[in-house]
């Protein structure tokens, strides 16, 4: 991995495997004005086409075909017709695979300014224009190797959905607050 932002190999790798090694790095953007922002991740959920609760699940579509790779890319979408929400392609071409950035940590602000996706997204100016575009300095969105340790890494059920409550593919810096809600206890099926 060359220093100053992830390289394609970290992202060819399960959405299970990539969203836990997230927390920690550090988020770029450099905005329209010429501005650098920057913000570490506190907050990621995984999603694979395997599973009910990923936007792939069912089939192929106009609005979804990002996830379905290259990796190494941003799928950026739409929810409740307000919020965009940012996703970065994993594992292989063809299966649907992604990490949602949930909550980010930007120095010398309110540590509740990026706390959730919508938020994130509002506050690091991210819209539909960077569906589809590499994470990759050029296309001024990116991703780079986390530059100190980081607290306890916990693991729990993801938030905001009604699909596969079971699967712990939420992973936050425990504790932080900057993270967009507590830990979540999995909701496992009765027996």
């Amino acid at each position: 991995m060359k220093s100053g932002y992830l390289q394609l190999p970290f992202f060819r790798r399960p959405a299970t495997e990539v969203a836990p090694a997230l927390i920690g790095c550090l988020l770029h953007r450099r905005l329209s004005d010429g501005t650098h922002l920057h913000g570490m991740v506190v907050e990621t959920e995984a999603y694979s086409q395997a599973e009910p609760a990923c936007h792939g699940y069912r089939r192929r579509t106009k609005r979804n075909k990002t996830l379905f790779g290259p990796p190494g890319h941003w799928y950026v979408y739409l929810t409740y017709g307000i919020h965009h929400c940012v996703n970065c392609v994993t594992g292989s071409d063809d299966w649907a695979n992604g990490v949602l950035l949930r909550a980010v940590t930007i120095p010398e602000e309110s540590p509740r300014v990026a706390a959730g996706p919508g938020l994130l997204a509002r506050r690091f100016a991210i819209d539909r224009a960077f569906d589809a575009q590499p994470v990759h300095p050029d296309s001024g969105l990116w991703l780079a190797p986390a530059t100190e340790s980081v607290g306890p890494v916990v693991q729990s059920a993801r938030v905001g959905i009604k699909e596969a409550l079971d699967l712990p593919w939420r992973w936050l810096l425990q504790g932080h607050p900057s993270v967009s809600k507590p830990v979540v206890p999995l909701q496992l099926a009765p027996d």
